[in-house]
């Protein structure tokens, strides 16, 4: 595909996006941070679908399929349980105090220090997920545009252009943009995914009964890892795993929660979840179904397989091997998958450092709008640079990386919530902090030893759920005593 193709690409799809943020833009605190709660279930719900999977699935899941197969679909399906949880505790919960930032629960149910320590680790965890994301659109670009083009752009130029578009667009509107934005590229990196299995599947001359006996027969269906209980995959580890990073990454998460907080009533709410979980399982699958075909399509027509899995759906899709129609939805895939989980995630982190940090919402109208946008710039900037450090050190794919992040990061957040909600004793706060500390770090510990400590044992995703339990304990330990405990 040419590289000037992709940047008419690019433009045009921006047009939209800026033509959507002009008609939806809102000045006021609540228009941006709550979308003035009037956004339809429906919308919410599709737009989610793009938020969740963004753009580490729409590159990563499919490059990850020749090294796990379809054993990612054990953790897919344990998210069901874990959205189950949101659906029927943490959506009642959150209408129920009307939060607008989720954290602040923790401000009434243990304290200032608890509630500080919730909103801190919340944007450790989503600066560094944001970043993970955009990570892989900016490296799409540097390869498919400027190498291409023989413009020497610094990688930190392209990362700041990047952000500066996102910048652009969430800069006025906030949530009430993103609601409409986020279905928009939803559909976008859908319809990618749908054309390209179609191409292929032309291609290959394969109906859609061949393309499902093709994936069937070759060596990358294996779903289910029954075999050893100390593989990383074993099911019930992965399965648990899906539960609870459902749990903490949307349950938890103030970006995730900040759309669903957005529909009008609780019942809405949950509607929206429950639609919006069905939905993404068959769509993880059509990921992985995309990423299995691209490698027997790969190793069919001799295509060199790229080191990094991730480069692959790029590779096939932009060297002209399906045609610029798929070249075009490729590039139009990859923006909407990332931006729209990107742009959600400026917009929640603004909210979290303005209320739960800075506390703006105890200021008068006219200096929370100052503070809120200074703190959107400066969101941005951090990101920039988290995306540029972990460009010199990744050698990984990146939704592994992502997984493994989070379950150091978002660890202490399940543990505060979890022993908030399923017991009524008080704790000495001031103590938090070394608990929510502590519990990582021994994670790690675990984690680094565990075959030596454990008789072989491997820790995978389940490292999320190690470090809820070690919040737990330590939250246990720093527990008051006595009759008003």
């Amino acid at each position: 595909m040419s590289p000037l193709l992709i940047i008419v690409t690019i433009v045009l799809y921006f047009a939209v996006l800026m033509t959507i943020a002009h008609f939806t833009s809102e000045e006021s605190n609540s228009g941006f941070f709550m979308g003035n709660r009037q956004s339809p279930w429906y919308v919410v719900a599709f737009g989610m679908i793009g938020a969740s999977l963004s753009g580490v699935t729409f590159i990563s899941v499919p490059g990850w399929v020749s090294s796990i197969n379809f054993t990612y679909m054990q953790m897919v399906l344990g998210y069901l349980v874990g959205y189950a949880v949101i659906i029927l505790v943490l959506l009642p919960l959150y209408y129920k105090l009307n939060l607008t930032s989720i954290y602040t629960y923790l401000n009434g149910r243990f304290g200032r220090n608890s509630y500080k320590a919730g909103a801190w680790f919340f944007l450790i965890s989503r600066i560094i997920g944001a970043a993970f994301r955009l990570y892989l659109v900016a490296r799409v670009f540097d390869l498919t545009i400027f190498q291409k083009l023989d413009w020497n752009v610094p990688f930190f130029v392209i990362v700041l252009v990047t952000i500066g578009l996102i910048w652009l667009y969430t800069s006025k509107g906030g949530m009430k943009t993103i609601i409409w934005t986020d279905t928009l590229q939803t559909a976008f990196m859908l319809l990618a995914v749908i054309v390209t299995l179609v191409v292929i599947g032309n291609q290959m001359d394969l109906s859609f009964s061949g393309m499902v006996t093709t994936i069937k027969d070759s060596s990358y269906s294996q779903m289910f890892e029954f075999s050893d209980w100390r593989h990383k995959h074993f099911f019930f580890k992965d399965f648990l795993a899906g539960a609870f990073i459902a749990v903490v990454m949307t349950g938890l998460d103030q970006d995730m929660m900040q759309k669903n907080l957005t529909c009008k009533t609780l019942g809405e709410s949950q509607k929206n979840m429950a639609w919006f979980s069905t939905v993404l399982v068959a769509v993880n699958l059509l990921f992985l179904a995309l990423g299995a075909l691209l490698y027997i399509y790969a190793n069919n027509t001799g295509i060199s397989i790229p080191e990094k899995g991730d480069d692959l759906f790029a590779i096939i899709a932009l060297d002209g091997y399906l045609g610029p129609v798929v070249a075009v939805f490729f590039v139009l895939g990859l923006i909407a998958a990332a931006y729209s989980s990107a742009d959600s995630a400026l917009t929640a982190l603004t909210t979290s450092f303005s209320i739960d940090i800075l506390e703006v919402n105890k200021r008068d109208e006219e200096a929370q709008l100052k503070t809120r946008k200074r703190v959107h710039i400066g969101i941005s900037l951090v990101l920039a640079v988290v995306i540029i450090v972990f460009n010199e050190f990744n050698d990984e794919s990146v939704i592994n990386e992502l997984f493994k992040v989070a379950g150091f990061t978002y660890g202490p957040i399940l543990g505060l919530f979890a022993f908030g909600l399923m017991s009524k004793k008080k704790i000495y706060d001031q103590w938090v902090v070394a608990v929510v500390i502590a519990a990582p770090i021994l994670t790690y510990v675990l984690d680094v030893y565990s075959v030596e400590l454990f008789n072989g044992y491997q820790m995978g995703f389940e490292r999320l759920l190690f470090n809820g339990i070690l919040t737990v304990v330590g939250l246990m330990v720093i527990t008051k005593r006595g009759k008003n405990s």
